[in-house]
């Protein structure tokens, strides 16, 4: 396929084209500027220049294309704190990559959150919707897609996608927070869970779903069902050589940063159902055993 993929230079991305390449699809990927161009170009990629604000270049991109393949995501704006206006831009994004691809039976791959199909006491399931979760609204305008003739689907993503492609995501910034504080930090007893998935193998997942997913489909990139936080922060405190502690919840805000919301959270996942429809299976380092590796501790 040719295959036109959102976000192609950002860490998801990175590892997604060249699966894509090896697997002998065609890709062109979105870039925003000159440096991911040429990182584009070196792997063997086709560019188009633009970003998700260039609502036309989205629908002629996507119209040009066999499959769509959809990373991007205004995460800086997230980390200023205007998530309410990252995730509309986005919903814009995604309504335009739908109509370019209604009634053609091409295939649209979206990406949400593992928290989508959240309910108390129990993992997310791929089947379940939680009501107001973050990017539901695009989510499930991806998935009704499917209405219109388009072979849509959802990978759902971990708080935590790691691997040494990962270097401005929830590890890295609890490893920033832990070296500025001198205090690897968790919040109440720490025994919440948070799922977690290597890049590698969301990246494999991606492509499975380009290829074969039916349409309306959900699927949970998730190998590490869920990590007690109180064991990631140990695992960081050891390698930094930084005391492990319970952070007070008035100081939350002022430890942890935009991060204060999610660090006391609960959010196990299943994937067996995407394992099962796709035969998904995960290969690479679990959450622990990457974090026993030197990519993430060491300074640049």
């Amino acid at each position: 396929m040719h295959v036109f993929v959102t976000g192609a230079t950002g860490h998801l991305g990175s590892a997604l084209v060249p699966e894509l390449l090896a697997a002998g699809h065609r890709v062109t990927g979105l870039a925003r500027s000159d440096a991911s161009a040429t990182a584009l170009t070196a792997l063997g990629a086709d560019v188009r220049r633009g970003d998700l604000d260039d609502l036309d270049g989205l629908r002629a991109a996507a119209s040009a294309a066999d499959g769509v393949v959809h990373l991007a995501f205004k995460h800086e704006a997230m980390a200023q704190g205007d998530y309410a206006g990252a995730m509309a831009d986005d919903l814009k994004a995604v309504r335009v990559l739908v109509e370019a691809l209604a009634g053609t039976g091409k295939p649209l791959v979206g990406t949400g959150g593992t928290g989508g199909g959240n309910t108390p006491g129990r993992p997310s399931l791929e089947s379940l919707v939680a009501p107001g979760a973050p990017r539901t609204e695009a989510e499930q305008a991806i998935v009704d897609a499917a209405a219109d003739g388009v072979r849509s689907s959802v990978v759902r993503l971990p708080p935590v996608v790691h691997s040494p492609l990962d270097r401005h995501g929830f590890v890295p910034t609890l490893i920033r927070i832990a070296r500025a504080t001198g205090t690897s930090g968790y919040l109440g007893e720490g025994t919440n869970r948070w799922p977690s998935v290597h890049t590698l193998d969301a990246a494999h997942l991606y492509r499975l779903a380009l290829e074969h997913a039916p349409a309306g489909t959900r699927l949970h990139a998730v190998d590490d069902e869920g990590v007690p936080f109180r064991e990631i922060a140990e695992r960081i405190g050891i390698r930094l050589g930084v005391p492990t502690a319970p952070v007070p919840e008035d100081r939350a805000a002022e430890h942890f940063g935009f991060l204060a919301r999610l660090v006391p959270l609960d959010l196990p996942a299943s994937s067996e159902a995407t394992r099962t429809l796709l035969d998904w299976q995960p290969r690479h380092p679990g959450l622990l055993d990457d974090l026993d590796q030197d990519h993430y501790f060491t300074e640049s």
